[in-house]
Protein backbone atom coordinates (compact mmCIF):
# COMPACT_ATOMS: atom_id res chain seq x y z
CA UNK A 1 0.00 0.00 0.00
CA UNK A 2 1.25 3.57 -1.20
CA UNK A 3 2.02 6.69 0.89
CA UNK A 4 -1.23 8.84 1.00
CA UNK A 5 1.01 11.75 -0.55
CA UNK A 6 0.98 15.53 0.38
CA UNK A 7 -2.28 17.33 1.73
CA UNK A 8 -4.57 18.10 -0.60
CA UNK A 9 -8.30 19.17 -1.08
CA UNK A 10 -9.98 17.72 -3.72
CA UNK A 11 -13.26 19.33 -5.08
CA UNK A 12 -15.01 16.02 -6.40
CA UNK A 13 -18.96 15.70 -7.84
CA UNK A 14 -21.22 12.80 -8.58
CA UNK A 15 -24.40 12.43 -10.70
CA UNK A 16 -27.52 11.64 -10.04
CA UNK A 17 -29.87 11.49 -13.81
CA UNK A 18 -33.49 10.22 -14.38
CA UNK A 19 -33.23 8.54 -17.54
CA UNK A 20 -34.32 11.15 -20.70
CA UNK A 21 -35.12 8.57 -23.57
CA UNK A 22 -32.52 8.51 -25.59
CA UNK A 23 -28.82 8.02 -25.57
CA UNK A 24 -27.84 10.85 -26.91
CA UNK A 25 -29.69 13.13 -24.64
CA UNK A 26 -28.39 11.42 -21.72
CA UNK A 27 -24.90 12.09 -23.01
CA UNK A 28 -25.61 15.76 -23.75
CA UNK A 29 -27.49 15.77 -19.97
CA UNK A 30 -24.12 14.66 -18.66
CA UNK A 31 -21.88 16.96 -20.67
CA UNK A 32 -23.73 19.70 -19.33
CA UNK A 33 -23.48 18.53 -15.66
CA UNK A 34 -20.07 17.82 -16.35
CA UNK A 35 -19.16 21.42 -17.42
CA UNK A 36 -21.34 22.74 -14.42
CA UNK A 37 -18.93 21.12 -12.29
CA UNK A 38 -16.00 22.43 -13.61
CA UNK A 39 -17.12 25.78 -13.50
CA UNK A 40 -17.63 25.36 -9.90
CA UNK A 41 -13.95 24.20 -9.43
CA UNK A 42 -14.79 20.37 -9.29
CA UNK A 43 -11.52 18.61 -10.24
CA UNK A 44 -13.36 15.06 -10.42
CA UNK A 45 -17.05 13.91 -11.77
CA UNK A 46 -18.60 10.81 -12.13
CA UNK A 47 -21.41 9.65 -13.31
CA UNK A 48 -24.17 6.97 -12.86
CA UNK A 49 -23.86 3.40 -13.72
CA UNK A 50 -24.33 2.64 -17.37
CA UNK A 51 -24.83 6.61 -17.82
CA UNK A 52 -25.64 6.70 -21.51
CA UNK A 53 -28.83 4.15 -21.66
CA UNK A 54 -31.63 2.83 -19.44
CA UNK A 55 -30.71 0.57 -16.62
CA UNK A 56 -31.05 -2.54 -19.24
CA UNK A 57 -30.84 -5.03 -16.73
CA UNK A 58 -34.41 -4.49 -15.85
CA UNK A 59 -35.29 -7.02 -18.61
CA UNK A 60 -33.36 -9.80 -20.26
CA UNK A 61 -33.98 -8.43 -24.27
CA UNK A 62 -30.65 -9.40 -26.93
CA UNK A 63 -31.52 -5.93 -28.76
CA UNK A 64 -29.91 -3.99 -25.72
CA UNK A 65 -26.46 -5.35 -26.95
CA UNK A 66 -26.71 -2.39 -30.07
CA UNK A 67 -26.22 -0.35 -26.93
CA UNK A 68 -22.94 -1.78 -25.99
CA UNK A 69 -19.20 0.13 -27.42
CA UNK A 70 -15.63 -0.39 -27.16
CA UNK A 71 -13.08 1.20 -24.82
CA UNK A 72 -12.02 3.83 -26.44
CA UNK A 73 -14.71 4.22 -28.56
CA UNK A 74 -17.59 6.83 -29.31
CA UNK A 75 -18.28 8.00 -26.04
CA UNK A 76 -15.14 8.01 -24.26
CA UNK A 77 -13.60 9.38 -27.17
CA UNK A 78 -16.52 12.58 -26.42
CA UNK A 79 -15.34 12.60 -22.89
CA UNK A 80 -11.49 12.88 -23.11
CA UNK A 81 -12.08 16.04 -25.46
CA UNK A 82 -14.63 17.34 -23.11
CA UNK A 83 -12.15 16.42 -20.14
CA UNK A 84 -9.13 18.10 -21.70
CA UNK A 85 -11.09 21.14 -22.06
CA UNK A 86 -12.09 21.39 -18.48
CA UNK A 87 -9.47 20.28 -16.84
CA UNK A 88 -11.76 17.63 -15.57
CA UNK A 89 -11.18 13.92 -14.52
CA UNK A 90 -14.00 11.68 -15.50
CA UNK A 91 -14.95 7.95 -14.47
CA UNK A 92 -17.51 6.92 -16.97
CA UNK A 93 -18.96 3.82 -16.97
CA UNK A 94 -20.14 2.26 -20.18
CA UNK A 95 -21.56 -0.75 -21.21
CA UNK A 96 -18.27 -2.14 -22.88
CA UNK A 97 -18.09 -4.63 -26.14
CA UNK A 98 -14.42 -5.72 -26.00
CA UNK A 99 -15.30 -8.27 -28.46
CA UNK A 100 -18.32 -9.81 -30.62
CA UNK A 101 -20.17 -11.54 -28.06
CA UNK A 102 -18.29 -10.38 -25.22
CA UNK A 103 -19.84 -7.39 -23.05
CA UNK A 104 -18.96 -5.92 -19.40
CA UNK A 105 -20.61 -3.68 -17.32
CA UNK A 106 -17.26 -0.90 -17.32
CA UNK A 107 -16.49 2.06 -16.32
CA UNK A 108 -13.48 4.10 -17.97
CA UNK A 109 -11.34 6.36 -16.57
CA UNK A 110 -9.86 9.52 -18.05
CA UNK A 111 -7.32 11.96 -16.73
CA UNK A 112 -7.68 15.72 -17.02
CA UNK A 113 -5.68 15.98 -19.86
CA UNK A 114 -7.79 13.59 -21.83
CA UNK A 115 -5.56 10.88 -21.40
CA UNK A 116 -7.54 7.64 -21.14
CA UNK A 117 -5.86 5.80 -17.92
CA UNK A 118 -7.69 2.56 -18.56
CA UNK A 119 -11.01 1.04 -17.01
CA UNK A 120 -12.79 -1.14 -14.06
CA UNK A 121 -15.35 -4.12 -15.56
CA UNK A 122 -17.86 -5.09 -12.92
CA UNK A 123 -16.71 -8.18 -10.98
CA UNK A 124 -19.96 -9.21 -9.31
CA UNK A 125 -22.63 -9.61 -11.75
CA UNK A 126 -26.36 -10.09 -10.36
CA UNK A 127 -28.82 -12.27 -11.83
CA UNK A 128 -32.07 -11.74 -9.76
CA UNK A 129 -35.54 -10.12 -10.52
CA UNK A 130 -35.22 -6.23 -11.94
CA UNK A 131 -31.42 -7.01 -12.17
CA UNK A 132 -30.57 -9.71 -14.88
CA UNK A 133 -27.07 -8.30 -15.89
CA UNK A 134 -25.86 -12.18 -16.19
CA UNK A 135 -28.18 -11.95 -19.65
CA UNK A 136 -25.68 -9.44 -20.97
CA UNK A 137 -22.19 -9.03 -19.12
CA UNK A 138 -19.41 -11.41 -18.28
CA UNK A 139 -17.87 -10.84 -14.91
CA UNK A 140 -14.53 -8.64 -14.54
CA UNK A 141 -11.06 -10.11 -15.75
CA UNK A 142 -8.97 -6.80 -14.85
CA UNK A 143 -8.77 -7.24 -11.06
CA UNK A 144 -9.44 -4.02 -8.70
CA UNK A 145 -7.55 -0.79 -10.62
CA UNK A 146 -6.59 2.30 -9.01
CA UNK A 147 -5.47 5.02 -11.42
CA UNK A 148 -3.60 7.42 -11.13
CA UNK A 149 -5.08 11.00 -11.92
CA UNK A 150 -4.78 14.88 -11.70
CA UNK A 151 -7.36 14.85 -8.59
CA UNK A 152 -5.55 11.80 -6.58
CA UNK A 153 -5.27 8.12 -6.90
CA UNK A 154 -9.07 7.00 -7.79
CA UNK A 155 -10.79 3.40 -7.80
CA UNK A 156 -13.86 1.87 -9.26
CA UNK A 157 -16.58 -0.52 -7.78
CA UNK A 158 -20.16 -0.61 -9.53
CA UNK A 159 -23.25 -1.29 -7.97
CA UNK A 160 -23.65 -4.80 -6.70
CA UNK A 161 -19.98 -5.04 -6.37
CA UNK A 162 -20.26 -3.09 -3.09
CA UNK A 163 -21.55 -6.22 -1.19
CA UNK A 164 -18.60 -7.84 -1.34
CA UNK A 165 -16.29 -6.50 1.19
CA UNK A 166 -13.27 -7.95 -0.75
CA UNK A 167 -12.76 -5.80 -3.41
CA UNK A 168 -13.09 -2.72 -1.36
CA UNK A 169 -9.37 -3.69 0.77
CA UNK A 170 -8.21 -4.82 -2.77
CA UNK A 171 -8.29 -0.90 -3.49
CA UNK A 172 -6.93 0.12 0.06
CA UNK A 173 -4.57 -1.93 -0.33
CA UNK A 174 -4.13 -0.09 -4.02
CA UNK A 175 -3.56 3.07 -2.49
CA UNK A 176 -7.32 4.34 -3.53
CA UNK A 177 -7.99 7.77 -1.97
CA UNK A 178 -11.40 8.28 -3.56
CA UNK A 179 -13.39 4.88 -4.74
CA UNK A 180 -16.37 6.08 -7.02
CA UNK A 181 -19.01 3.45 -6.65
CA UNK A 182 -21.64 4.18 -9.63
CA UNK A 183 -25.07 2.08 -9.12
CA UNK A 184 -28.74 1.73 -9.80
CA UNK A 185 -30.49 0.43 -7.15
CA UNK A 186 -33.86 0.46 -6.25
CA UNK A 187 -36.03 0.57 -2.97
CA UNK A 188 -36.42 -2.99 -1.12
CA UNK A 189 -33.75 -4.85 -0.04
CA UNK A 190 -31.29 -2.89 -0.92
CA UNK A 191 -32.59 0.53 1.15
CA UNK A 192 -30.98 -0.42 4.45
CA UNK A 193 -27.28 -1.44 2.92
CA UNK A 194 -27.41 1.77 0.93
CA UNK A 195 -26.98 3.83 3.95
CA UNK A 196 -24.90 0.80 5.78
CA UNK A 197 -22.59 -0.80 3.52
CA UNK A 198 -20.40 2.45 1.55
CA UNK A 199 -19.94 4.05 5.31
CA UNK A 200 -18.96 0.76 6.58
CA UNK A 201 -16.72 0.36 3.76
CA UNK A 202 -14.74 3.77 3.87
CA UNK A 203 -14.41 3.19 7.57
CA UNK A 204 -13.00 -0.20 7.27
CA UNK A 205 -10.83 0.53 4.46
CA UNK A 206 -10.20 4.62 5.54
CA UNK A 207 -10.64 6.35 2.30
CA UNK A 208 -13.24 8.43 0.29
CA UNK A 209 -16.35 6.66 -0.99
CA UNK A 210 -18.40 8.59 -3.52
CA UNK A 211 -21.90 6.84 -3.80
CA UNK A 212 -24.08 7.70 -6.74
CA UNK A 213 -27.29 6.16 -7.61
CA UNK A 214 -29.78 6.68 -10.40
CA UNK A 215 -33.24 8.41 -10.10
CA UNK A 216 -36.77 8.21 -11.65
CA UNK A 217 -38.58 5.32 -13.18
CA UNK A 218 -37.69 3.97 -16.47
CA UNK A 219 -41.07 3.11 -17.29
CA UNK A 220 -41.44 4.58 -20.79
CA UNK A 221 -39.10 2.09 -21.59
CA UNK A 222 -39.42 -0.98 -19.07
CA UNK A 223 -43.46 -0.27 -18.50
CA UNK A 224 -45.08 0.26 -15.38
CA UNK A 225 -43.24 -2.46 -13.39
CA UNK A 226 -40.25 -0.94 -13.67
CA UNK A 227 -37.88 0.12 -10.79
CA UNK A 228 -38.43 3.23 -9.28
CA UNK A 229 -34.41 4.58 -8.31
CA UNK A 230 -34.40 6.67 -5.03
CA UNK A 231 -31.16 8.74 -6.28
CA UNK A 232 -29.78 9.65 -2.28
CA UNK A 233 -26.31 9.95 -3.54
CA UNK A 234 -23.74 10.69 -1.42
CA UNK A 235 -19.71 11.09 -0.17
CA UNK A 236 -18.57 9.73 3.09
CA UNK A 237 -15.17 10.14 5.08
CA UNK A 238 -12.32 7.58 5.75
CA UNK A 239 -14.32 7.37 9.19
CA UNK A 240 -17.61 7.07 8.32
CA UNK A 241 -19.72 10.20 8.04
CA UNK A 242 -21.45 11.29 5.45
CA UNK A 243 -19.66 14.65 3.87
CA UNK A 244 -22.51 16.89 3.61
CA UNK A 245 -26.15 15.99 3.37
CA UNK A 246 -27.47 13.15 0.89
CA UNK A 247 -28.92 13.77 -2.42
CA UNK A 248 -32.62 14.20 -3.01
CA UNK A 249 -34.25 10.92 -3.44
CA UNK A 250 -36.85 11.98 -6.51
CA UNK A 251 -34.78 14.41 -8.77
CA UNK A 252 -31.13 15.33 -10.94
CA UNK A 253 -28.61 16.33 -9.13
CA UNK A 254 -25.27 17.15 -9.00
CA UNK A 255 -23.54 16.56 -5.79
CA UNK A 256 -20.31 18.47 -5.11
CA UNK A 257 -18.21 18.48 -2.11
CA UNK A 258 -14.81 18.79 -0.92
CA UNK A 259 -12.90 16.16 0.60
CA UNK A 260 -9.47 16.57 2.28
CA UNK A 261 -7.25 13.79 1.31
CA UNK A 262 -5.43 14.34 4.48
CA UNK A 263 -8.15 12.91 6.65
CA UNK A 264 -7.36 9.41 4.96
CA UNK A 265 -3.68 9.95 6.72
CA UNK A 266 -5.30 10.85 9.93
CA UNK A 267 -7.67 8.29 10.15
CA UNK A 268 -5.08 5.38 9.47
CA UNK A 269 -2.82 7.15 12.04
CA UNK A 270 -5.64 6.96 14.72
CA UNK A 271 -6.48 3.07 13.56
CA UNK A 272 -3.91 1.19 12.61
CA UNK A 273 -5.98 -1.25 10.65
CA UNK A 274 -3.77 -2.27 7.91
CA UNK A 275 -0.69 -2.60 10.05
CA UNK A 276 -2.55 -5.04 11.97
CA UNK A 277 -4.12 -7.20 9.46
CA UNK A 278 -3.62 -10.81 9.40
CA UNK A 279 -3.61 -12.21 5.86
CA UNK A 280 -1.72 -14.64 7.13
CA UNK A 281 -5.00 -16.24 9.07
CA UNK A 282 -6.77 -16.04 6.02
CA UNK A 283 -6.97 -19.30 4.61
CA UNK A 284 -10.78 -19.84 3.28
CA UNK A 285 -11.88 -16.51 2.12
CA UNK A 286 -10.53 -17.09 -0.81
CA UNK A 287 -11.35 -20.83 -2.00
CA UNK A 288 -14.11 -21.15 -4.75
Amino acid sequence: MEDDGPVATVRAAITQVAWTGGRESMIARHEELAREAAAGGTQVVGFQELFSSPYIGTAQDARYHALAEPIPGPTTERFQALAAELSLVVVLPIHERAADGEFYNSAAVVDADGALLGRYRKNHIPHLPGFWEKFYFRPGNLGYPVFHTAAGRIGVYICYDRHFPEGWRELGLAGAQIVFNPSATKPGLSNRLWELEQPAAAAANQFFVAANNRVGQEADEFGPDAPHFYGSSYFVDPRGALVGPAASAEKDELVVRDLDLDEIRAAREDWRFYRDRRPDTYHTITRP
